[in-house]
């Protein structure tokens, strides 16, 4: 499998950055963290070796990049009005630092599929419907959608256009809600046993049924913990028979 560790200097985030790259050709996945980890988290916990068949068939390149979840919504050190500010931050360096990034690495019509676990998936899912124009579908495991679970009681208007739970009910633009319609790829998966919230992927998924967005809520069984072993069974399982 053809493996690339990239860096640059954020200057949104004021830090660098790193991104590894696997595989030459096929759709973008674009990997979020869980919780505080890092960009090689996906490969410590073996889940890019479940996916390496895809990769090295050229049906998926992957990027994973870092969090800095720990310098925002899990520092807490931190005034809750910086973390949101942080927050920005990073959709920032998503959007325009690592998207162009990924363009770069692959061409400007390749789609770019977010993905991401625990964590990982809130950011992945919100960054798609924030963003439709930019990323073509999302695979979110085992998220919680509602940002108030991470922010301790603090909410303003940062928290709200990060909180799809509270953004898209509200959600009235035509030419973003066409888009997030014909996507075709909005994989919303869960498990139901522990330390799994399957009401918080329902509770996604009954808000886009309402805005009239096609998606897929995937609700696996209770043998499926929140836990690596869970991801590494449905993502190669999307991206084999989704994809």
């Amino acid at each position: 499998m053809n493996r690339e560790i990239h860096q640059w200097y954020s200057p949104r985030l004021n830090k660098n950055m790193e991104i590894a790259v696997y595989g030459h050709f096929g759709f973008a996945l674009l990997m979020l963290p869980t919780a505080a980890a890092d960009y090689l988290e996906y490969e410590r916990f073996q889940l890019i070796d479940t996916l390496a068949p895809y990769i090295n068939a050229g049906k998926v390149k992957v990027f994973s990049i870092n969090s800095i979840n720990s310098e925002a919504w899990l520092n807490n050190r931190m005034h809750p009005r910086h973390k949101a500010m942080r927050h920005q931050q990073y959709n920032g360096y998503v959007e325009q630092e690592v998207v162009p990034f990924i363009r770069m690495h692959t061409s400007d019509n390749t789609p770019i599929i977010t993905t991401g676990a625990s964590l990982g998936a809130l950011h992945a899912a919100n960054m798609f419907f924030r963003r439709p124009d930019l990323f073509a579908g999302t695979i979110a495991m085992s998220g919680v959608y509602d940002l108030t679970t991470y922010t301790k009681g603090y909410f303003d208007e940062d928290v709200y256009f990060n909180s799809p739970c509270h953004y898209l009910p509200n959600l009235s633009d035509d030419n973003i809600l066409n888009r997030l319609r014909n996507s075709g790829h909005i994989h919303i998966l869960t498990g139901s046993g522990d330390y799994e919230d399957p009401e918080g992927s329902q509770r996604l998924s009954n808000i886009l049924h309402g805005k009239g967005i096609p998606h897929e809520l995937d609700i696996w069984g209770w043998d499926m913990k929140h836990d690596w072993p869970t991801w590494r069974a449905m993502l190669p399982h999307y991206i084999g028979s989704r994809f």
